[in-house]
């Protein structure tokens, strides 16, 4: 017999019209999934603790990206595959995201294909989330003076073509029915930066193997564990002076992650209706990187020196910095800052044309970069978040 205080304050409660009674027939909107549309093979009412009669693989499920993915295919009762090449520890956040046995997480190496297959397995859809800005250095033992040397262990180009392309490849030995495939908008073959090249490259090779994939080119994402926003206020923390490269000038349009998982979501829930189709993915307005450094530090109160440095200068910093084990900056980072990392069109060129989708086709609205960029920069405030209110300090 259950006497606990909170019981019987609810129980009073109730009864005086303060809280609705429960009832079997009470809303379900809350628990519904996200998805457009129930399958007839799907069990249960609906959402978590249901079989959405799907199976999924996703590679690069524990990036920034990827746990937004993992987190809209656990609320709608996906069984998800999640591959790492890291120890349990790498993706422990993954695992509250599904019920029990709604995930199975397995070792691959991106050098075994053997290993990638059996990730891959009955999979209905894969999903490649994979990609890399800088290349992963290890020090190794030299014969001559200094006796050490960094060799590259992963580089860009092996993380964003080849692995890519390995994937496709399997995708389409094993007959996979669908395959979706995250590029870049700033996928260029003719760009100074080597990622957005890779990122390019990358994307030809998947649809070179598998002809009928569907590709997703978001623009810059910024959330919590963004390397965007965080960018400005983490460099700030470290040194006095914040290089805007070539004054700041290149425009961006970031988008929200999680508007990028929703989208992903929505095309997995119906992956035959974006076959050999793309997916361009964007934020509601575009901004100077200058322009984003003076909205931070609003936000933050920081009170960094912002100097206009030209590409080749910055770049002398950069070559210290990219030792770093996450670099914070990076010679080709700097080669993207100073370039446009926009959507292909604009918003009236998307609307005249019916070749590429959009995330508002699928029914995914931008979410305005000023709505959340505060519940995540208020940390970078000297003194807390309460230190403009009176009665606090």
């Amino acid at each position: 017999m259950i006497t606990s205080r909170h019981f019987l304050q609810t129980t009073l409660l109730r009864s005086r019209g303060g809280l609705p009674s429960i009832s079997s027939s009470r809303s379900l909107s809350s628990d519904l999934p996200r998805i457009t549309e129930r399958r007839p093979d799907e069990t249960g009412r609906g959402g978590r603790a249901s079989d959405a009669g799907v199976k999924v693989c996703v590679f690069g499920a524990t990036g920034f990206l990827g746990r937004y993915v993992c987190s809209g295919l656990g609320s709608n009762g996906v069984q998800t595959y999640i591959g790492s090449r890291e120890d349990e520890f790498a993706y422990r956040h993954l695992r509250p995201l599904f019920e029990l046995g709604r995930a199975k997480f397995s070792y691959y190496s991106s050098r075994d294909r053997q290993s990638m297959a059996d990730l891959i397995s009955d999979a209905d859809v894969v999903v490649n989330l994979v990609g890399k800005y800088y290349d992963t250095k290890a020090l190794e033992d030299t014969q001559k003076f200094p006796y050490l040397n960094y060799k590259v262990s992963t580089s860009v180009a092996e993380a964003n073509v080849e692995v890519p392309k390995t994937i496709a490849e399997l995708c389409a030995e094993m007959q996979v029915d669908n395959l979706i495939h995250v590029s870049s908008a700033a996928a260029n073959p003719d760009s100074s930066s080597e990622w957005a090249r890779t990122k390019h490259e990358g994307e030809q090779a998947v649809l070179e193997a598998y002809p009928w994939a569907t590709i997703v080119r978001p623009t810059q994402m910024f959330g919590h564990e963004d390397m965007l926003l965080n960018w400005f206020a983490v460099m700030a923390q470290r040194f006095p002076i914040v290089p805007l490269v070539d004054g700041g000038h290149a425009l961006t349009q970031p988008v929200w992650v999680d508007d990028v998982a929703k989208t992903i979501n929505r095309i997995i829930d119906d992956p035959e209706k974006f076959e050999g189709r793309r997916v361009d993915v964007f934020g509601a307005q575009d901004y100077s990187y200058a322009e984003l450094a003076r909205f931070v530090y609003d936000i933050t109160g920081q009170e960094p020196v912002l100097s206009d440095i030209p590409n080749p200068v910055v770049k002398y910093a950069a070559n210290v910095m990219q030792y770093e084990g996450a670099p914070m900056l990076t010679p080709d980072m700097v080669d993207l800052m100073s370039e446009d990392y926009l959507p292909e069109m604009t918003v009236e060129g998307y609307k005249a044309q019916n070749q590429v989708f959009t995330m508002k086709d699928l029914g995914v609205e931008a979410t305005p970069i000023e709505k959340l960029a505060f519940k995540y920069l208020h940390r970078f405030r000297e003194g807390g978040h309460f230190i403009l209110a009176k009665g606090y300090h």
